[in-house]
C-alpha cells in the first residue's frame, strides 16, 4: 500500500493532480488508506482498464480494487475502541502477503448494494455494551437484518466477533451478523471467533483457518495479480503504540470538580458525589500525535489496597513467584499490573462456581439468566465475588484464570495546535461503598493518585470518526454531559486555533452546577472571546421543581435542553451542522430519541422518516458518537 512519492512521476496524472494526490495521503494512517484504495478502485470498475500502448503506463493498482468479486477477498471491519480495526488490518496485511487480491473496508464505507455481487466476504466486528454494534457498524447491520438485504447464494463468509465477557450478551452482535448471513442464503466456512480481552487466543487461530480458506477458494479464481505502483514511503512504525506504551509524565493532576469536595481516595470514601480530574501529560519525545476526536490509551495498575484485598481473602502470600507463558512474577505483581480486578468475566465465573461449589453462581450462568447475571457483572469486582463466595484458589490456579487488563480509554481534552506536545485528560474518579467496603475504579484510581514526576503508559487511540469538520465554516452542536465534555475542550480549542468560522453551540450537564460545572470559566471565557457561540446547561439535581425538568422524574438533562430548543436544532442541522454526542451509552440512546423527536416536529416527518434523516446525517459523517 506504500512506496515512493517520486514514483508518482510514473502516474498518467497532471502535476497538479499528483501534488494533490501527495497532499491527500500525507499523514493518514492505514485504515485511511486502505478505505481510499478501495474507494479508488470502486470508481474505477465503471471504467474500461487501460490497454497496452494506451499511453497510460505506471497507473497504480491497488490489490483487490479492480479485481472482480469472485477473484478477491473483502474484508470488513466495525470497531468502537480500535481493536476489531486492529484485528482486520493484520488479516488483509496477511492476506495480501499471501498475494491475494483484497480489499479493506469500514463497515460505514462499505458500498451496500455490493454485496448481493461478494463471493467471499470476512467480517470483523466488536459489541459494544449490552449487545449493541460499534456506531460504524450501525447502518450496515440494519442493513443486513432489514427487509432490504439481499439473498446470498453464491457468497462464502466467516465472522470474527470481539468482546467482553463481563457483558452477559457476550459477542452479540457477531453472533447475530453470523446467524443472519445464513439466513440469506450465504455459505459459512467455519464457526464464528468469538474472542474475549485476550483478543489473541481466539483471533490468531481464526485467522490462520481464514487465510487458508481465501489461498483455497481464490487460487483458482484468482488472475495474474497487478503491479502494485507504490504511492508513498512505507510509514515507519511508530516507536510507541497500543503493544509499546509511552511513559508520559504528569504535568498536572487538578481537581475541577467543587472545591469543598471531601472525596474518595481508594479506600476512604467521603460523602461527596464526584471527584472529577483535570489531568495533563507531557508526550515530549514519543513521536506520538493527535488530533481532536481520538483518545488517549492508558495502561494502569491497579490499586495496592485492591490487590490486598484479593490476597487477604485467599490468605494468599503475594510473595509467591507465578510462573505463567513464560514470565515468572511474584503474585503480587502479577495482580498490580498482569490481570484484571475489577472487570469480572464469564470464564472465570464458571471455573470459581466450580472451585466454591456454589449452585446458585451456576445457575447465573445459564443463558435463561442473563438479566441476573448482567446485574452481577455490572455490581461485582473480583474480590465481591471471593468474599460472597469462598473458594481455594492457589497462586498458580489464580494468575492462570485471570484475564490480562484492559487498556482504559480517555477522550482526549486538549488540541495540540494549543497545547503542544501533551495531552490532557478529564477524568471521573470512581469510588463508592459497596456490601460493607470501599470499591474505586483502578484506572481513574491509578491516574488520581499520580504525582509530580511519575508516569503513565499511553498510546494514541485514533478514531477518525469523531473530527471536527473538514470545512471550516460549519456550525457544530456538541453533547457531552459530564466527563463526556473532555473531547469538545479540544474541538473549541482546535476551531479557534484555525480560525474556523463555523459557529460552535455546547450542550453541558451534570449533577450541581456550584460542584460539578466542569470547565467552568473556560467556557465562560470563550463565550466572551467568541470561540464559544452557544452554551446550554442542565444541572439534573439543582432542576427539582423546574417546570422544564423531566415531568417523569423531576430532574433535567441535556436532552430536555435539546427538545426545548427543538427548533434551532433543526435549523442548524438543515444548514449543514455537524451533531456530535460523547458521554454514556444510556444518555446517548436518550439523546438520539430526542433528536428523532425534534427532526420528526420541526421537520414534518414521520417516525420512519426521522429515522432515515438520522441514518442519511451519519452516512454524511455529520452525526458523530463517542459513547462507552
Amino acid at each position: 500500500m506504500s512506496a515512493s512519492l517520486p514514483a508518482l512521476a510514473a502516474s498518467p496524472l497532471a502535476e497538479e493532480r499528483r501534488a494533490l494526490l501527495a497532499r491527500l495521503v500525507e499523514g493518514l494512517d492505514s485504515g485511511s488508506l486502505w478505505w481510499l484504495s478501495g474507494y479508488a478502485a470502486g470508481l474505477a470498475q465503471g471504467h474500461a482498464a487501460p490497454q497496452p500502448g494506451s499511453g497510460q503506463q505506471g497507473l497504480a493498482v491497488v490489490p483487490g480494487g479492480a479485481a472482480q468479486a469472485g477473484q478477491r477477498l473483502t474484508i470488513v471491519y466495525g470497531s468502537q475502541t480500535g481493536n476489531a480495526r486492529r484485528a482486520a488490518e493484520r488479516l488483509a496485511h496477511d492476506a495480501e502477503a499471501a498475494g491475494l487480491a483484497v480489499r479493506l473496508l469500514r463497515a460505514d464505507a462499505y458500498p451496500q448494494r455490493e454485496l448481493a455481487s461478494e463471493r467471499l466476504l470476512y467480517v470483523v466486528i466488536s459489541t459494544q455494551g449490552e449487545g449493541d454494534p460499534p456506531d460504524d457498524a450501525i447502518g450496515l447491520v440494519e442493513f443486513i437484518g432489514g427487509k432490504r438485504a439481499p439473498k446470498l447464494p453464491e457468497l462464502k463468509y466467516a465472522v470474527l466477533g470481539l468482546g467482553d465477557t463481563s457483558y452477559a450478551d457476550f459477542c452479540g452482535i457477531a453472533q447475530r451478523l453470523d446467524e443472519r448471513l445464513a439466513q440469506l442464503g450465504a455459505s459459512r466456512l467455519f464457526p464464528a471467533g468469538l474472542a474475549d480481552l485476550d483478543i489473541d487466543a481466539v483471533a490468531a487461530p481464526w485467522r490462520e483457518r481464514a487465510l487458508g480458506h481465501a489461498r483455497e477458494l481464490l487460487k483458482s479464481a484468482s488472475a495474474p495479480l497487478a503491479t502494485v505502483t507504490p504511492l508513498r514511503p512505507a510509514a515507519a512504525a511508530p516507536a510507541y503504540s497500543h503493544d509499546k506504551p509511552f511513559d508520559a509524565e504528569l504535568l498536572l493532576n487538578q481537581r475541577i470538580s467543587g472545591r469543598d469536595f471531601k472525596g474518595p481516595r481508594y479506600g476512604a470514601y467521603g460523602d461527596a458525589d464526584k471527584d472529577v480530574r483535570h489531568i495533563e501529560l507531557s508526550l515530549e519525545g514519543s513521536g506520538l500525535h493527535y488530533e481532536p476526536g481520538d483518545a488517549l490509551g492508558v495502561r494502569h495498575r491497579n490499586p495496592a489496597a485492591l490487590v490486598d484485598a484479593v490476597l487477604d481473602v485467599l490468605e494468599l502470600d503475594g510473595d509467591t513467584l507465578v510462573a505463567e507463558k513464560n514470565d515468572a512474577l511474584p503474585l503480587r505483581e502479577w495482580l498490580a499490573a498482569r490481570r484484571e480486578l475489577t472487570r469480572l468475566s464469564r470464564p472465570f465465573l464458571a471455573t470459581h462456581a466450580a472451585q466454591a461449589r456454589a449452585e446458585d453462581l451456576n445457575i447465573l450462568l445459564s443463558p435463561a439468566q442473563n438479566g441476573e447475571l448482567a446485574h452481577l457483572l455490572n455490581t461485582h469486582q473480583l474480590v465481591d465475588v471471593l468474599r460472597r463466595w469462598p473458594a481455594g484458589w492457589t497462586a498458580q490456579e489464580l494468575v492462570a484464570a485471570l484475564r490480562p487488563p484492559t487498556p482504559r480509554l480517555y477522550s482526549i481534552a486538549s488540541s495540540r495546535k494549543r497545547v503542544g506536545e501533551e495531552a490532557h485528560l478529564t477524568v471521573d474518579v470512581l469510588g463508592y461503598e459497596a456490601f460493607g467496603h470501599a470499591h474505586g475504579g483502578a484506572a481513574s484510581g491509578f491516574l488520581s493518585a499520580l504525582g509530580e514526576g511519575d508516569t503513565a503508559p499511553v498510546y494514541i487511540e485514533a478514531n477518525e470518526r469523531f473530527r471536527v469538520p473538514a470545512d471550516a465554516s460549519r456550525d457544530i452542536l456538541m453533547v457531552g454531559p459530564g466527563t463526556g465534555v473532555a473531547p469538545f475542550r479540544g474541538f473549541v480549542q482546535e476551531r479557534a486555533e484555525t480560525g474556523a468560522t463555523g459557529r460552535n453551540w455546547l450542550f453541558f450537564g451534570a449533577q450541581h452546577f456550584n460542584h460539578d460545572f466542569l470547565y467552568q470559566t473556560e467556557w465562560q471565557h470563550a463565550l466572551r472571546t467568541g470561540e464559544l457561540h452557544r452554551l446550554d446547561l442542565a444541572f439534573s439535581r439543582d432542576a427539582s421543581g423546574s417546570p422544564r425538568t423531566d415531568p417523569h422524574n423531576g430532574k433535567v438533562y441535556v436532552q430536555q435542553r435539546l427538545r426545548e430548543h427543538g427548533r434551532d436544532v433543526y435549523d442548524w442541522l438543515q444548514d449543514s451542522a455537524h451533531f456530535y454526542v460523547c458521554g454514556a451509552i444510556a444518555m446517548g440512546k436518550d439523546v438520539h430519541a430526542a433528536l428523532l423527536d425534534i427532526v420528526a416536529t420541526h421537520g414534518g416527518l414521520d417516525a420512519d422518516g426521522a429515522a432515515e434523516y438520522l441514518t442519511r446525517l451519519q452516512s454524511e459523517g455529520r452525526y458523530s458518537r463517542d459513547v462507552y
